[in-house]
């Protein structure tokens, strides 16, 4: 692989290793001033509105500008995210509960912000870095750099705020976001931007991506299957309320029960790198989401501290294969002068599907409880996989060599 995508590895790495130590404390501290579901729930809804309401516009921006210089920016913006919290939380004893509530919502807000960015830029990087025909192995270590990331930081933010408190952990998650913005320096290839759009009209440049997805056979319905199969079958939001109601495991707990899936991905990542999945990409997608909605069944109702962070582990092993299947599908269906905004729409699929469903996790245990919350998530998830492999014939019959730009 070439010397700049593994330093783009290593920054993506940095920055997710820093976002879900952020995300521990996030719902953690939140639950400890609340002790309410619903504002679980609705700190994923703080971070998903920015998220999908400027996704198509972060989209065109990648694409008219330089996704490098982009980027740098996306890391300043997640310094000042982290920031908020540690001024709330350095002296927690002169800000009201309410004040500190506030600033949590506002850092997800920020972080929400981060998130319409990051994917279009690091989407549209990698295919000009990595040569066309390596694409489905440099979605596979990217995967793995990301889930190693998803492992350390929910663990070490557990870890951290056990030991040194939310405070000085902001200090921490600070220095990495830092780090990471130091280390986009050494990246040698920054591309120009893109002058040639395909539409004069702001209207019709913004909505092009959306337009090209909904009308392509295999990327619609592929991004469809994960969004919905993962709005319901997510559990994330409700982590929290497991590791202290029902497990009763305590925040470093919770960090281990956050770094379960990645850990599950993280050991099929190499398997994935080495493994040729391109023949029978479209089953191998749908047999993973199906993985995924049997190991939330399971989790849902389980309530042994190992056997939890077994099948949590299992489903970051499923949906990791999901994940580079799916990251394939669209590096090898977007025309170049579309990937940020190709990347836009799949990062709006993907934020549906985490944030939005972490709010409604948040709300349906409020009313109807946490475990048939997630038992039914898991049901809903199956579902999903029945109704599109049964409607969508072209990816169940997937090869990943017939996809064209």
């Amino acid at each position: 692989m070439p010397k700049d995508f593994k330093k783009l590895i290593t920054i993506r790495f940095l920055f997710t290793f820093a976002s879900l130590i952020q995300t521990i404390i996030l719902g953690w501290q939140m639950y400890e001033l609340t002790h309410d579901p619903l504002f679980l729930g609705l700190v994923g809804l703080a971070e998903a509105i920015p998220a999908l309401s400027l996704a198509l516009f972060a989209g065109l921006i990648v694409d008219k500008g330089r996704p490098l210089n982009i980027f740098r920016k996306i890391l300043l913006l997640s310094f000042l995210s982290a920031l908020i919290i540690f001024i709330t939380q350095y002296s927690p004893s002169y800000f009201s509960i309410k004040i500190q509530v506030i600033s949590l919502f506002l850092s997800s807000i920020l972080t929400g912000v981060t998130r319409s960015f990051a994917g279009p830029t690091i989407f549209s990087l990698v295919p000009r870095i990595v040569p066309r025909d390596k694409l489905p192995k440099a979605s596979a270590w990217m995967t793995t750099a990301i889930q190693g990331a998803r492992i350390i930081g929910p663990a070490m933010g557990g870890l951290f705020y056990g030991l040194i408190g939310v405070a000085n952990t902001t200090i921490i998650i600070c220095c990495l976001f830092l780090l990471a913005f130091i280390a986009t320096m050494l990246v040698k290839f920054n591309p120009p931007p893109n002058k040639k759009l395909e539409s004069t009209s702001i209207k019709d440049n913004l909505l092009i991506g959306a337009k090209f997805v909904y009308k392509h056979k295999i990327l619609f319905p592929a991004l469809s299957l994960d969004m919905v199969s993962v709005f319901f079958g997510g559990v994330t939001a409700l982590l929290p309320i497991y590791a202290a109601e029902i497990l009763k495991v305590g925040p470093g707990g919770l960090g281990i029960l956050r770094a379960s899936p990645a850990f599950g991905a993280l050991l099929m990542g190499p398997i994935l790198a080495m493994v040729n999945l391109s023949h029978k990409a479209g089953k191998w997608l749908l047999v993973s989401v199906a993985g995924f909605g049997f190991c939330i069944l399971a989790f849902s109702i389980s309530k042994n501290y190992s056997l939890s962070i077994l099948f949590l582990a299992l489903s970051g092993a499923f949906d990791s294969v999901s994940m580079v299947v799916r990251a394939s599908i669209v590096q090898l269906s977007s025309p170049d002068s579309m990937r940020g905004r190709i990347s836009a729409v799949n990062s709006m699929f993907i934020g549906s599907s985490n944030e939005l469903g972490e709010f409604e996790s948040g709300f349906l245990a409020k009313f109807f409880g946490v475990v048939p919350t997630a038992f039914f998530g898991g049901v809903a998830c199956l579902g999903t996989v029945l109704v599109v492999a049964s409607y969508a014939k072209k990816l169940r019959r997937l090869n990943l060599k017939d996809l064209s730009v």
